[in-house]
């Protein structure tokens, strides 16, 4: 470099300037002159730090100091996390950052080196692992229940840039910005938050219990595996409606466990047969009433469902008698037509 030279630095770059191997100064956005005898002089600096005889053999490197926007990050394999709804589950994640030179000199001496060019491909290995080692200590301290973690997006993002970037200011660099686009869980955690809503919008656990019993009890009624298919579903119905029914009961105040040995019981829907929890109101596969009315046999006085044809108990014809004399219908038992009064020929 000889007196007299220009240095033109543009604006979003850097000038840093290395003598014998050293970083000598940096230089920002502007126009400079080196002149002035066997000291070069920088008409913007008022002096040079260093002295060099004209010509001076020295190097110079710019460096690009905007931002580099939608850099990509993800986790290339899962991240364990302790939760305390559903225990260790495994979280995968991904999203964008960006990314800028805060400190050239440091980013020439920690990273780039003496390359004659190096981009922001050349080190994106490195900067993913960082990140991917600082969300997984983030994500750990922050104790987000799983179930919320799709609403704190925003806060873990910035969480994790205020981490990495104790990391990426060692080498020059700034993040300026962190995204956080999706945190993905296992099929199995997912299912479950699924019946955890079903649950909610049921009210109860109760309800809910029934409601997974008969849920099975459907999907085994329509198993073309014949009987035994369906007593095994009807006993992997029993067990998980059980299960669940310990699981949420235990955790609500004055909640009572479930019996451990009993089975849950069941009825049959007097419209389509199909067995349903007791207590249900509704048959869960054609949704009619479980509660039929009862009547009275007409002969014995035994309670049948009504509509009934024969009693159940003597077998006597459910038709009502009817007066010989006025044909008005005769109550069991009844000995005189209350219209007419007229005597029964049962009373006779």
């Amino acid at each position: 470099i000889k007196n007299g030279a220009q240095l033109i630095v543009r604006e979003s770059q850097a000038a840093v300037f290395v003598f014998e191997g050293q970083v000598a100064d940096v230089f920002t956005p502007g126009r400079y002159t080196i002149d002035g005898g066997n000291t070069p002089i920088l008409s913007k600096l008022g002096a040079w730090k260093y002295g060099f005889n004209s010509p001076m053999k020295s190097e110079v490197y710019f460096v690009n100091t905007k931002q580099f926007t939608d850099m990509k990050w993800g986790t290339s394999n899962p991240i364990m996390l302790r939760d305390a709804d559903f225990g260790i589950v495994r979280l995968r994640a991904f999203g964008a950052y960006s990314l800028r030179v805060a400190d050239p000199a440091g980013f020439i001496k920690e990273i780039a080196g003496t390359n004659a060019h190096f981009q922001t491909e050349d080190i994106d290995g490195q900067l993913k692992r960082a990140i991917v080692s600082e969300f997984s200590d983030a994500i750990g301290e922050m104790k987000i229940p799983a179930l919320d973690l799709a609403a704190q997006y925003k806060e873990i993002g910035e969480a994790i840039r205020a981490k990495i970037n104790g990391d990426f200011n060692s080498w020059g660099l700034e993040v300026t910005k962190f995204y956080v686009e999706n945190i993905s869980l296992p099929p199995e955690v997912e299912a479950a938050m699924d019946k955890r809503a079903s649950m909610g919008a049921l009210g109860d656990a109760q309800k809910y219990m029934q409601f997974q019993a008969a849920d099975a009890l459907r999907d085994a009624a329509q198993n073309e595996g014949g009987g035994a298919g369906l007593g095994a579903g009807l006993g992997a119905g029993f067990a998980v409606g059980g299960q669940m029914a310990n699981a949420f009961g235990a955790g609500q105040p004055g909640g009572q466990q479930m019996g451990g040995g009993g089975a849950a019981a069941t009825v049959a829907c007097p419209a389509c047969g199909k067995q349903n929890a007791a207590g249900a109101k509704f048959c869960a596969d054609c949704g009619g009433k479980m509660e039929i009315a009862q009547v009275p046999c007409v002969k014995c006085g035994a309670k049948l469902r009504e509509g009934a044809k024969f009693c159940s108990e003597c077998g006597s014809s459910q038709e009502k008698a009817k007066c010989t004399g006025c044909q008005a219908e005769l109550s069991a038992g009844a000995k005189f037509c209350p219209e007419c009064g007229t005597k029964t020929p049962e009373a006779a």
